[in-house]
C-alpha cells in the first residue's frame, strides 16, 4: 500500500488465510462449554457457479482427494446448489470428527485456490447443534478471513436468533477471528451443511 492509498482512506483487503479454519476444534470446545453447541459432523464450502470442464476437473480431484481417506463412509463431498444459485460442495463426518472435516474444509478450498477457482470461493461453515435442535455454523468468509456465527430460528422461517449470534460472538472472541461488521454477517439459508 501505497502513500497515495494512505492519503484517499484506500485499504488493502484482508486476504483468506486457510489455516485459520484449523481453530475451528478448539473453538468448538469453548461453544460446547459456553452455549452447549456440539459438531453435527457437515460442512460445506460456498462458491459462485462454475460451469465447464475445469471446474469438473477440480471438483474430480477433491473427490479423489478426499476418497483417499480410508477412515472416511459415505460420499466424501457431494455438490449441490441452493436455491440462490450457488454452488456447495459439503463433506459429511461423525461429529466426533470435526478436525478431520476441517480438513475436508481445507483440502476443498486449497484444491479450488490451486486449480484457479479462489475468486469464486465465497464461504465455509461447519454445523452445530444443541440438545433443544438448534442449529448454528460458524462462517469463514473467504474474502475476509474472517469467522462469524450464523443461528437460524428453528421455527422453519428465515429469521435469525440474534441473541445467540452475540453469545456466540462474546464467547469465540479468543478463539476466532470473527468478523467485526456485523451488516457481513450474511445469512445463509438453506445451506447445505448447516
Amino acid at each position: 500500500m501505497g502513500l497515495l492509498d494512505i492519503l484517499l482512506g484506500r485499504t488493502k483487503p484482508v486476504g483468506a488465510d486457510l489455516d485459520r479454519l484449523f481453530a475451528l476444534p478448539s473453538a468448538a470446545v469453548t461453544l460446547e462449554a459456553a452455549a452447549g453447541f456440539t459438531p453435527t459432523g457437515r460442512g460445506a464450502v460456498c462458491f459462485a457457479t462454475v460451469e465447464g470442464a475445469a471446474f469438473e476437473q477440480s471438483h474430480r480431484e477433491v473427490q479423489a482427494l478426499l476418497d483417499a481417506d480410508t477412515d472416511r463412509e459415505g460420499p466424501p463431498v457431494e455438490l449441490r446448489q441452493d436455491d440462490y444459485g450457488y454452488s456447495w460442495l459439503v463433506s459429511h463426518r461423525s461429529p466426533d470428527q470435526l478436525a478431520a472435516l476441517v480438513n475436508d474444509l481445507h483440502a476443498v478450498n486449497s484444491q479450488m485456490e490451486v486449480n484457479g477457482f479462489g475468486p469464486q470461493l465465497l464461504c465455509s461453515l461447519a454445523g452445530f447443534e444443541d440438545r433443544s435442535g438448534r442449529r448454528l455454523a460458524l462462517v469463514y468468509l473467504y474474502k475476509r478471513g474472517t469467522f462469524y456465527p450464523f443461528a437460524p430460528l428453528p421455527d422453519g422461517t428465515e429469521r435469525r436468533d440474534n441473541p445467540l449470534e452475540l453469545q456466540v460472538r462474546a464467547a469465540l472472541s479468543g478463539d476466532l477471528r470473527l468478523e467485526p461488521d456485523l451488516g457481513r454477517w450474511f445469512p445463509v439459508w438453506g445451506a447445505p451443511g448447516l
